[in-house]
């Protein structure tokens, strides 16, 4: 059994939760005063190193969008002086909110990687604590045709390769996926079997909204993808992708995780879609499959029984305990954790504004 640290990011702040050695009990502590009132739309948790490092990427309506970290477990939190990150005079462009912060594989200490809107990927050799842009990516030449999702125009997904430092991949809304594999300087489109509902061409090269990637290190050539209208896997490295939705109630959903443990597991959360984008049935239901997505499951003990809210691309995830924990965070301000992979639901938190992201890591 293992202490575990969450955090969730809202409309209006940040929250942190503490668990039991057993993850049944919970204290949530909030909102954390650096935070009120911000848009915190990324969090993230690293723990290579010999104390876990927590990241927000906030949003201000007064001071902008940056990244902070904390080294205590939040009780502190800095940011360098000069500021975590900006657009270089020559980009033409400035910063508008940060979308995710993915520190890379144990092999490759103090880098962290951060996806932005606009659409750009970021890298820090500091742990995190100042970032520069990667601007292989930034001077693409499909870039001035990547357009904006719902949410806006935003790299939401960083995918280092687990042993390769030179292979990451990222997906943005709209645009796709796009791979290097020479560290950045160079990126192609990866979207082979992907469609894009809403364009004439429904398989384009690039311009897809794809909503998540998720992966897992010991396969690292198999991909999982949920996408506006598509759940898809690979089995290529992202060369090419099928469909794995046959057994969902829709196709349509934001969030794809991977189980720690066990690479072939993946969880989804479907939505009605597209003007709805409410659960299927509207009931909130996490959907498990145990077999990279040949067949699929309802998993509904403990969660409500009626929902008419969604849960958010990063609003998903898991911790690498043994069972796993599972969290999913609403966009009614709910929060419920399941400490058996899936099978069981309880409540963490009601109540909160919308829950944009969550994180979760075991620390003691």
């Amino acid at each position: 059994m293992s202490e575990a640290v969450l955090l969730i990011g809202t409309k209006k702040g940040l929250w942190i939760g503490r668990s039991d050695a057993a993850r049944t009990q919970w204290r949530l502590d909030g909102p954390v005063p650096e935070f009120e009132m911000q848009g915190v739309y990324a969090v993230g948790i690293d723990t290579r190193g010999d104390r876990p490092r927590l990241f927000v990427g906030g949003t201000s309506e007064h001071w902008g969008p940056a990244v902070f970290h904390s080294d205590d477990l939040g009780a502190t939190w800095a940011e360098p002086p000069e500021g975590s990150l900006g657009f270089p005079a020559d980009a033409g462009a400035s910063l508008e909110r940060v979308w995710q912060i993915q520190p890379a594989p144990a092999g490759q200490p103090g880098v962290v990687y951060a996806g932005s809107q606009p659409s750009a990927l970021w890298k820090s050799t500091d742990g995190g604590v100042t970032f520069e842009l990667v601007r292989g990516l930034w001077d693409h030449p499909h870039r001035t045709e990547w357009g904006a999702g719902f949410g806006g125009q935003a790299v939401h997904t960083v995918l280092p390769h687990p042993t390769d430092a030179e292979q990451v991949s990222v997906a943005m809304s709209t645009g796709g996926v796009y791979q290097t594999a020479d560290g950045g300087t160079t990126w192609k489109p990866a979207n082979q079997g992907i469609q894009a509902t809403f364009f004439p061409d429904p398989y384009p090269e690039f311009g897809q909204c794809v909503h998540k990637l998720a992966g897992h290190p010991d396969v690292p050539e198999r991909m999982f993808a949920q996408n506006h209208h598509g759940v898809y896997r690979s089995d290529d490295g992202g060369a090419i992708w099928k469909s794995i939705a046959d057994g969902l109630p829709s196709d349509f959903g934001f969030p794809i995780v991977v189980h720690p443990h066990e690479p072939a597991t993946v969880y989804v959360f479907p939505l009605i879609a597209d003007g709805n984008r409410i659960p299927t049935e509207a009931k909130c239901r996490v959907y498990r499959s145990r077999d990279a997505g040949s067949t699929w499951e309802p998993l509904s003990a403990g969660l409500p029984d009626v929902s008419y809210v969604p849960v958010l691309r990063d609003a998903m995830t898991t911790d690498t305990a043994d069972p796993a924990g599972v969290y999913v965070g609403t966009r009614d301000g709910c929060v419920y954790a399941s400490a058996d992979g899936g099978d069981s639901w309880a409540e963490v938190a009601r109540h909160l504004p919308d829950v944009l992201t969550v994180r979760a890591a075991v620390v003691g």
